[in-house]
């Protein structure tokens, strides 16, 4: 029987291969070992806009990944305030407010360049209470699991989030992604958060996932990544788990 990092990473190259085959990958490509863009991606963020979740939210936080730029230049358009992590956290957070944003600007400013131009970076002790954390996925099933790129960055900022209180059982996950994407079964971590709703270009799924949302840093998988995120670092100092 394959283990658990073996039937992630074997659900991930399905996924990549079929995207590529079928010709609904689109740029960037190839796919693999991307959190992967693809035809409808437009369709799929309006979708996510027609919920009701989605416009009670005023504080949305959004992976900077390709597929999900419709999902940020939609948050700017309906007046939200957008929290991007910058590649790899390495940086922190960044904010987007479109108050100080023009608008003719606002479709650069979701890129992670325009981002930086027009957002500035935030430390999360500012940050406003996150109402929808929007994430890009490889896979999904329709319980709420889900697959990143298997770096586990995603796992991290809501890690983080939590420490600061700005997300919790209350926040909503949401991802947009083409309907080949949604798998059967993912199998799931206690470290993995989990998705409330599924946007795809020809549907919207609520899952109602029985999954519990993760509470802070799980610091012994996280430890090894102090050296490349400062934020991490200086987190683990406060606590008081590490110098």
């Amino acid at each position: 029987m394959l283990d658990l990092k073996e039937r992630k990473r074997s659900i991930r190259e399905k996924i990549w291969r079929l995207l590529e085959e079928k010709n609904i990958a689109r740029f960037p490509r190839p796919v693999f070992g991307r959190i992967p863009n693809f035809i409808g991606a437009e369709k799929a963020a309006e979708n996510l806009r027609k919920t009701p979740e989605w416009r009670k939210s005023k504080v949305i936080f959004a992976n900077p990944d390709s597929p999900q730029k419709q999902v940020r230049f939609f948050a700017l358009l309906d007046s939200k305030k957008l929290v991007m992590a910058s590649p790899r956290i390495k940086e922190g957070f960044i904010l987007l407010d479109p108050n100080f944003v023009p608008r003719r600007e606002y479709s650069y400013a979701v890129t992670i360049r325009g981002a930086f131009k027009y957002g500035r970076l935030i430390e999360p002790e500012r940050i406003e209470y996150i109402d929808m954390k929007v994430t890009g996925c490889v896979a999904v099933d329709l319980k709420g699991g889900r697959l990143g790129k298997g770096h586990g960055y995603s796992d991290l900022e809501w890690g983080i989030l939590s420490e600061f209180g700005l997300v919790d059982d209350k926040t909503v996950t949401a991802t947009t992604v083409h309907d080949i994407q949604v798998v059967d079964e993912i199998p799931m971590t206690d470290h993995d958060f989990p998705i409330d709703i599924i946007a795809t270009p020809t549907r919207i799924i609520y899952t109602k996932t029985r999954y519990r949302k993760p509470k802070g840093v799980f610091w012994e998988e996280a430890i090894n990544r102090l050296d490349e995120i400062p934020l991490l670092r200086k987190l683990c100092i406060q606590k008081g788990i590490c110098r």
